[in-house]
């Protein structure tokens, strides 16, 4: 089979396109045939050797996916694999596999896992989000973003959102989220907060926090929580903002979650597909051989939606 292989840690350019062995399922083990992989910003930090937990070279990428099960040709998306998800092959636990609706494409399956979990455990899990708040998500426009908003608004809460793209602000503006701004403007941060006529925020998912925490802390409601889901570097930050909400921040890394939290999350993503208040938005697909320049993209570009790469 065909498959991304990295050997060194590095630029985009240590993804190389190889020919492996088609895995082996042994005991309860399935085996996947991939139609489409998801490319999230956490396979760049790992490929890049700047994540906290690293796999053992060399080692295949990527833990979206979606395809059909090769023993009953049902049709699957994966949350995870035993040997990646850049591949024609994926070998998963059972636990790794999920049923695809057959109202959503590959690319849209392969749109799932990594994002919508995330979003469900920074709202649900982490922020304990209630019916009637009022949400800013700091970048609402790729995957984990739009996710968010679409949780976020099944859920009933009022939704404010940031891009940094015209077409990432008509995405969101799409959802139904009831505002959006432009976050390359110095004032946006202030606009929103007008949205809520003084009040401030109830909650805010933040997807790059290196860049927007400290002024996040301005605009929150009294008792108001900010979700640290993305971050590039440190950040400085004046505790008297939050001392002045009696607010939190709350930090969020999808590996500290527990099987449970992840199950939990799982049949709250399958209700929301089955009603239609989830729909994975996909942006862009490439061929799988084309995965250096899907990383580059992806950490280059502003988010909009999802990109996946085709076997």
């Amino acid at each position: 089979m065909r498959a991304i292989r990295v050997h060194e840690f590095g630029d985009p350019d240590v993804l190389r396109l190889e020919e492996l062995p088609e895995p082996r399922p042994v005991d309860d083990e399935l085996l996947v045939r991939v139609q489409a992989a998801g490319v999230n910003p956490v396979d760049t930090y790992v490929r890049a050797g700047a994540y906290g937990k690293l796999p053992a070279l060399p080692y295949t990428p990527g833990a979206d996916a979606a395809g059909v099960l090769q023993d009953s040709g049902a049709r699957v998306y994966l949350s995870g694999s035993l040997s990646g998800a850049y591949a024609e092959y994926a070998l998963c636990r059972p636990d790794q596999v999920h049923a695809l609706p057959d109202n959503l494409s590959f690319a849209q399956g392969a749109a799932l896992g990594v994002p919508y979990v995330t979003a469900y455990r920074a709202l649900f899990q982490r922020a304990k989000a209630l019916t009637g708040e009022t949400m800013l998500v700091h970048g609402a426009s790729g995957g984990v973003g739009l996710a968010t908003v679409q949780f976020a608004l099944a859920a009933g809460l009022t939704v404010v959102g940031t891009a940094g793209s015209d077409a990432g602000r008509e995405q969101i503006a799409a959802q139904g989220a009831a505002d959006v701004f432009d976050h390359r403007d110095p004032l946006h941060l202030r606009a929103a907060f007008d949205t809520t006529g003084g009040r401030g925020f109830d909650l805010i998912v933040e997807l790059l926090a290196s860049v927007n925490l400290g002024d996040d802390l301005t605009a929150l409601a009294r008792h108001g929580r900010v979700v640290v889901v993305g971050s590039r570097g440190a950040v400085e930050i004046d505790p008297r903002d939050l001392m002045n909400s009696d607010g939190a921040v709350l930090g969020m890394l999808l590996p500290n979650a527990t099987a449970d939290d992840i199950a939990e999350a799982h049949a709250a993503i399958g209700t929301g597909l089955r009603d239609g208040a989830l729909r994975p938005v996909v942006s862009r697909e490439l061929p799988l051989a084309e995965a250096a320049r899907a990383h580059r993209h992806i950490m280059e570009r502003p988010a909009l939606g999802k990109i996946v790469l085709v076997p």
